[in-house]
This record gives structure tokens, sequence and C-alpha cells, in this order.
């Protein structure tokens, strides 16, 4: 059965210019216009539950409402910094503007990647460096364990293990890796005291951030030049197709055990909590496959962690066709550049998005699967050759062949 499941955010009303939004504003000679992002022509959204009677996974869609300092702050705190003035926007309100996409992969329930479709965004937005010492004391205290030598990780500077004992100036801006991670953690409070399955039921996730740098600025769709932030915690997918030749580029990596990042991060926790299991997959104490997520609570103690790994960088819109926010039920089918190569020729991002999801119930997909497909400026002109083609329809051939022969079986 095959399901649209996406939430767009409704505004918020009476807080000013600040509020998670259901649409984009864009310039005009005498003001703004504003085009609704549940627009299907917009962003293409598509679930299916595979084979399982429940859906787990979630997919939301906003216009989220930053301080422009904090913005300017991040891009000045990059490797190569990068100057942009908030002013150059047009208004107060597009110098703020960051268009906000989130995929969650629930397991042990619904109830958690719930929430954060429901609840993750308005967090990023509230939360405040004010916010940062409590989260940070309150996570210490309630898993020890691991997080008993934890210092804030990326929040250290706004806590009392801030080096040298210098916390930051008063009115002095968080970045956005600063403002991801807190609202991570204080969207983990939440679903640890409020979701009683909470223990053993949690969820992936990966939000990607879209901030013009456009001069007057423009919807994210049509800017030229733009800032592009992801936060990521498991192994849900985010990948950008380059428009010269069609190459995808990955936005992040599985937090499994035995991944790069990872591997490093809990080392110091001992290798011998690593254990394969009777697929001969490893997993965490032999148990868990994903080391970063919500929720998981009984094993946070053991290492399992919420922050996200966030990475910012400067993309130029017209190089760049699409953006896919996926779930494993898809990427455990395809490869990133199937993926990508898959909806090269597509004009409708719904349509796209339908076409990933199936084609991996062509595959005999039995996890939940869910893309989100946002066009970029470069969207409809996709160079290079589709060199997976084949790979592809060999796959189809292949699932078509075993299920013929268990059939007469």
């Amino acid at each position: 059965m095959l399901l649209r499941s996406i939430t767009i955010i409704a505004p918020k009303r009476g807080i000013g210019v600040r509020g998670v939004h259901d649409f984009i504003r864009g310039p005009t000679p005498g003001g703004t216009y504003k085009v609704p992002l549940n627009n299907p022509k917009i962003i293409g959204v598509y679930s299916s539950r595979g084979s399982r009677e429940y859906q787990e996974d979630a997919a939301v869609v906003g216009s989220l409402q930053l301080p422009s300092s904090e913005l300017q702050t991040t891009l000045r705190k990059l490797k190569s910094p990068v100057e942009w003035e908030p002013s150059s926007a047009g208004s107060e309100f597009l110098a703020g503007q960051v268009a906000a996409f989130g995929i969650f992969d629930g397991h042990g329930g619904k109830e958690v990647s719930t929430y954060l479709k429901d609840n993750l965004f308005q967090q990023i937005e509230n939360v405040s460096s004010s916010d940062i010492p409590d989260l940070v004391e309150w996570t210490k205290k309630r898993h020890a364990g691991y997080f008993k030598r934890w210092r804030g990780g990326a929040l250290s500077r706004w806590t009392k293990f801030a080096s040298n004992g210098q916390k930051p100036a008063e009115g002095e801006s968080m970045t956005l890796e600063e403002r991801l991670t807190a609202a991570f953690l204080s969207a983990d409070k939440v679903v640890l005291e409020d979701i009683e399955k909470s223990k053993r039921c949690g969820s992936t996730a990966s939000v990607v951030l879209l901030h013009s740098l456009d001069e007057p600025a423009q919807p994210y769709w049509a800017a030229k030049k733009l800032s592009l932030t992801v936060a990521h915690c498991g192994d849900t997918r985010a990948l950008l197709c380059y428009q010269p030749t069609g190459q995808v580029i990955p936005l992040t990596e599985k937090h499994h055990a035995e991944s790069r990042v990872e591997a490093s991060r809990l080392r110091r926790m001992g290798a011998e909590l690593l254990v394969s299991d009777s697929f001969g997959e490893s997993r965490w104490m032999g148990v868990v496959e994903n080391t970063r997520g919500f929720g998981d609570g009984e094993w946070k103690p053991s290492g399992v962690t919420v922050e996200p790994e966030v990475t910012t960088r400067l993309i130029d819109g017209h190089e760049h066709s699409y953006l896919i926010l996926l779930t494993d039920g898809l990427t455990s089918l395809l490869s990133d550049q199937e993926l990508v190569d898959l909806i090269r020729h597509s004009f409708d991002p719904t349509r796209a998005a339908k076409t990933i999801v199936h084609f991996a119930e062509d595959l005999g997909a039995s996890d939940n699967c869910t893309a989100v497909v946002v066009p970029l400026h470069g969207w409809g002109h996709v160079g290079g050759e589709d060199t997976t083609k084949e790979r592809r329809e060999w796959r189809r051939r292949r699932f078509g062949e075993m299920n013929t022969r268990m059939q007469r079986m």
C-alpha cells in the first residue's frame, strides 16, 4: 500500500516574523511573493510501507526564520570563510529565511519519528544558547556511562567545560552547528521523558537547510548561490545531483559502529562491544545498528548519541539539479548513483519521488521506503550519461526471475 507521508508545517501566529512557515517568499520590485511548499510541483514526497504492516518513516518540509547574525557567523567560520551581509537580502524576513527538509526512519514503533515530524523544526527555531548548559548537564546525568566524560561536544564553549573557562560574550551568536546540536538534544530530552516506549524505540534523522546568498535573496530553487547545511544522525541519506555530469554527491554517512566517523568515537568504549549478528552484520553490543539517533534510551549509556554530524557547504544552484532525502528501505536496495540516475529525466518532483519508491517495490522492498525530491536551479538539465541503467534493469530482471522460481516451488 502506497502512502503520501508528509507534514507541511503550519505557520505560527502572533510572534512577528519568527515562525515555521509552510511557504517560501521571494522578492519583487514592490515587496515579496509567496509560494506554498505543499505544491507537488515544488517538492516531491512519496512513501510506501513495503511489505510491512506499519509505517515508521516520516518526512517534513517547512521554512524557518533563523537569526541572520547566526547565518552570518556560520559562514564566517567555514574553512574558507565567506562574507555575506544580511542587508543585501532585501529584507529582514528574506535574510533569515531558510528552507528546511527532514526525513526520519523510526524503529520499534512510529512514536519517535512522528514526534520529530511534528516538533523538530520548532525546536530548531526556538532553542537558544541559554538552554545549552542545562541540556548538557541533563544529558550527562541522565545517561552517565559514556557521557560521564562528555563535555558537550559542539556545544562545549557554552558550558562550564569551555576552554580556559571563557564562555562567549553576552549577545554572541551561535553557529548553525550549535543551534542544530542543541535542538537535537532538546528534542531527544522530550522523547526520552515523554514517550514511554523510548527506551527501545527510536528514529534516525537527516535535516537539510538551504539558505540563499543571492542579492536580493531568491527562493532556494532559483538561487544561484546557496548555503547548504546538513544535520544527520543514523542511516537516512541525503544526496545531491551535480548538474554538468549527473554524478552523485553524498551529503551523509551511515552512523553504524564500523563506519569511519563512529569507529573513532566509540573506540574508547572497547572494541569488544562490536558484535556480528547471525547475518554477518555488525551491531553495537550485538543489538544496535545505528549508533546515533533519537530515543533508544537503554543504549545511550553505552555510546549511542543524538549529537548530529553537521556540515555546511556553499553550492552554485545552477550546477546542482536536485537534492534527494531517502530512508534505508531505498538505499539498501540501490546505490547512491543508481538513485540519482533513476530520476535524471524527471520534470515533476512528485513523479520523481514515486519513480524511486516504485522501483524499490519492483525489487521486492520489504522495509518502509520514503523519498523526498527537492528541485534546485539546475532541475531538468542533467548532463552526462545514465551510467547505471543496465545495472538497474539487471536488478529488476533478477528479482523477477527469483520471484518466478519461488512461485513454482
